[in-house]
């Protein structure tokens, strides 16, 4: 048997391997904490939890420099002799331990958030059930994606964006929603344009970036009828006034949204653009749980709280912050530049969820489905159907990891 054969089938049909007595299950301890870098779409920070009881849990943390030395040197002591079963628990002593090196926010909360996802998907397999069952059950048994997509080359040739819309669509998922690059339209994108009052680090839309966009936007929403839905990125580029100028000349197209109009540091800036706009505003996915998301949402900020689970607290944390969200009647999306192991991982958390509706895929690369052993295809249909299977129900792909090690990684190392 292949190790690809020995790892389906452990997916398939026997996950967790190691099965535990129902009095034995409350005193697994942890014995270890792993990170291993997987050069993707971004560098990808896999997190591996194992115990005395010779079963592990896989997670995820949000990709950036510095997340697996914070996490090895800082978080792993903490968690070595502890009880897997108390998630909660293990991510609020984590933040309570590390915080003073810095804020509950950035690299510290990522981290975090990396062993929490692992947790998840721990004791799901100690328990021999789904992760979302832990999380409060099912609100629906498939998550809905949209796929992000890369700007082209030439934003005023229209026929670029009608080959784009083309070339997503023939795609092998069945994808019913998408998102366009806004930002990248102008040509004030490009850090070495420059003219009086107007360049790269301006936040204004001359007359002719804003025709520019809406005839692009239009474009597309021809390329992919009325019945596909799709947003629209900005990436925090724009200053009030013209984020709702953007906010217009995108509207005859009939986005889902657009994403990040203005920098996220300032919740009444973006409520004002929020309020005025007619586009559904999007945003969240650089803030930190729910301390982060709370100004926000009180001045109704935004139509859709994005959040990115492996980035701004983990599973439950973002449970949380939907909730929050949930009482302003504002509806919760997940960003998600993530490999397979932080996106299945999301979306059992956008499962138990009641006013989640879609997902983010930025996948740039081919064999990002292959990395992982999963019970059937990941996305199928422009959805990814909950698993039954303990935990996310999933392994890596050691062959394809091991392949795609970033450069100085070892398989587990």
């Amino acid at each position: 048997m292949t190790r690809r054969e020995f790892l389906a089938a452990g997916a398939a049909g026997s996950l967790p391997l190691h099965r535990l007595a129902a009095h034995d299950r409350g005193k697994v301890k942890i014995t270890d904490v792993k990170v291993m870098v997987v050069r993707g779409t971004w560098d990808w920070n896999l997190v591996k939890i194992e115990t005395d009881a010779g079963i592990s849990g896989i997670g995820e943390a949000y990709w950036g420099s510095g997340v697996k030395e914070f996490l090895l040197k800082e978080l792993k002591p903490l968690l070595i002799g502890q009880d897997p079963l108390n998630v909660d628990r293990l991510y609020t002593y984590m933040l309570m331990r590390v915080a003073g090196q810095g804020a509950i926010a950035g690299l510290t909360v990522t981290a975090a958030s990396g062993v929490e996802i692992a947790l998840w998907d721990l004791a799901g397999r100690i328990l021999e059930t789904p992760a979302v069952n832990l999380l409060g059950g099912k609100f629906r048994d498939r998550i809905r994606f949209y796929r992000t997509t890369q700007t082209v080359e030439d934003a005023e040739d229209l026929s670029q964006w009608r080959d784009l819309v083309q070339r997503v669509r023939a795609e092998p998922f069945g994808w019913t929603a998408f998102k366009f690059q806004g930002d990248g339209i102008p040509p004030n994108a490009d850090p070495t344009y420059s003219e009086p009052g107007h360049d790269y680090f301006t936040r204004d839309l001359t007359i002719k970036d804003l025709r520019r966009i809406g005839r692009a936007m239009e474009t597309v929403r021809d390329a992919l009828g009325p019945d596909i839905d799709f947003g629209v990125e900005a990436h925090w580029r724009y200053d009030v006034r013209d984020a709702i100028k953007m906010t217009e000349a995108i509207e005859p197209a009939e986005p889902m949204w657009l994403e990040d109009p203005v920098p996220p540091g300032n919740p009444e800036a973006m409520a004002h653009v929020t309020h005025a706009s007619k586009v559904p505003i999007c945003t969240g996915e650089n803030l930190y749980g729910r301390d982060g998301f709370r100004k926000l949402l009180e001045v109704r900020g935004c139509d859709v709280a994005h959040i990115d689970i492996p980035k701004s607290g983990g599973l439950l944390e973002s449970k949380r912050i939907h909730d929050i969200a949930e009482q302003y009647y504002i509806w919760t999306a997940a960003h998600n530049p993530a490999s397979p192991v932080g996106t299945i991982a999301s979306c059992h958390a956008g499962a138990s969820m009641r006013d989640f509706r879609i997902h983010e895929l930025a996948k740039y690369i081919d064999w990002w489905q292959d990395l992982v052993v999963h019970d059937g295809p990941i996305i199928a249909d422009g959805y990814h159907t909950i698993t039954s299977k303990p935990g996310y129900g999933i392994e890596l792909n050691e062959d394809v990891a091991r392949a795609h090690l970033a450069p100085g990684e070892q398989w587990w190392g």
